[in-house]
Protein backbone atom coordinates (compact mmCIF):
# COMPACT_ATOMS: atom_id res chain seq x y z
CA UNK A 1 0.00 0.00 0.00
CA UNK A 2 2.79 2.34 0.89
CA UNK A 3 4.13 1.46 -2.27
CA UNK A 4 1.74 2.20 -4.43
CA UNK A 5 0.63 5.62 -2.52
CA UNK A 6 4.83 6.72 -2.80
CA UNK A 7 4.31 6.23 -6.66
CA UNK A 8 0.71 7.96 -6.67
CA UNK A 9 2.63 11.16 -5.45
CA UNK A 10 6.42 10.90 -7.56
CA UNK A 11 4.98 9.59 -10.82
CA UNK A 12 3.08 13.20 -11.48
CA UNK A 13 5.54 14.93 -10.03
CA UNK A 14 7.75 13.63 -12.82
CA UNK A 15 5.88 13.61 -15.61
CA UNK A 16 5.48 17.88 -14.26
CA UNK A 17 9.02 18.22 -13.82
CA UNK A 18 9.43 17.26 -17.30
CA UNK A 19 6.93 19.25 -18.90
CA UNK A 20 7.98 22.63 -16.43
CA UNK A 21 11.54 21.83 -17.70
CA UNK A 22 10.62 21.97 -21.17
CA UNK A 23 8.25 25.21 -20.52
CA UNK A 24 11.37 27.34 -18.78
CA UNK A 25 14.10 26.09 -21.18
CA UNK A 26 11.64 26.83 -24.26
CA UNK A 27 12.08 30.36 -23.03
CA UNK A 28 15.28 30.48 -21.18
CA UNK A 29 18.88 29.23 -22.14
CA UNK A 30 20.76 27.43 -19.38
CA UNK A 31 23.95 29.62 -19.49
CA UNK A 32 21.80 32.69 -18.44
CA UNK A 33 20.61 31.23 -15.06
CA UNK A 34 22.49 33.20 -12.07
CA UNK A 35 23.49 32.45 -8.12
CA UNK A 36 23.53 34.94 -6.00
CA UNK A 37 24.76 37.90 -9.12
CA UNK A 38 27.15 35.08 -10.58
CA UNK A 39 26.67 33.02 -13.40
CA UNK A 40 27.07 29.34 -13.05
CA UNK A 41 30.38 27.81 -14.76
CA UNK A 42 28.47 24.65 -14.95
CA UNK A 43 28.00 23.02 -18.52
CA UNK A 44 24.62 23.11 -20.08
CA UNK A 45 23.99 19.45 -19.02
CA UNK A 46 24.23 20.17 -15.39
CA UNK A 47 22.35 22.53 -15.41
CA UNK A 48 19.26 21.08 -17.23
CA UNK A 49 19.81 18.03 -14.30
CA UNK A 50 20.23 20.55 -11.42
CA UNK A 51 16.60 22.59 -12.48
CA UNK A 52 14.84 19.45 -13.02
CA UNK A 53 15.55 17.72 -9.95
CA UNK A 54 14.42 20.88 -8.28
CA UNK A 55 11.78 21.17 -10.13
CA UNK A 56 10.87 17.66 -9.72
CA UNK A 57 11.05 17.95 -5.66
CA UNK A 58 9.02 20.93 -5.46
CA UNK A 59 6.68 19.38 -7.28
CA UNK A 60 6.99 16.10 -5.29
CA UNK A 61 5.97 17.86 -2.08
CA UNK A 62 2.89 19.71 -3.76
CA UNK A 63 1.57 16.47 -4.68
CA UNK A 64 2.76 14.82 -1.00
CA UNK A 65 0.39 17.61 0.78
CA UNK A 66 -2.50 16.97 -1.95
CA UNK A 67 -2.13 13.25 -1.52
CA UNK A 68 -1.91 13.80 2.77
CA UNK A 69 -4.80 16.99 2.22
CA UNK A 70 -7.09 14.28 0.59
CA UNK A 71 -6.96 11.22 3.62
CA UNK A 72 -9.46 11.20 6.10
CA UNK A 73 -9.32 11.59 9.55
CA UNK A 74 -9.87 8.03 10.02
CA UNK A 75 -7.29 7.06 7.93
CA UNK A 76 -4.78 9.77 9.37
CA UNK A 77 -5.69 8.46 13.15
CA UNK A 78 -4.60 4.89 11.85
CA UNK A 79 -1.20 6.07 10.96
Amino acid sequence: MLKLRWMTIVWPAFLMAGVLEILVFSMVSPQDFRWLAHTLAWSSEAIYTGIFFLMWAVAVVACGLTALLSLTAEEVNQA
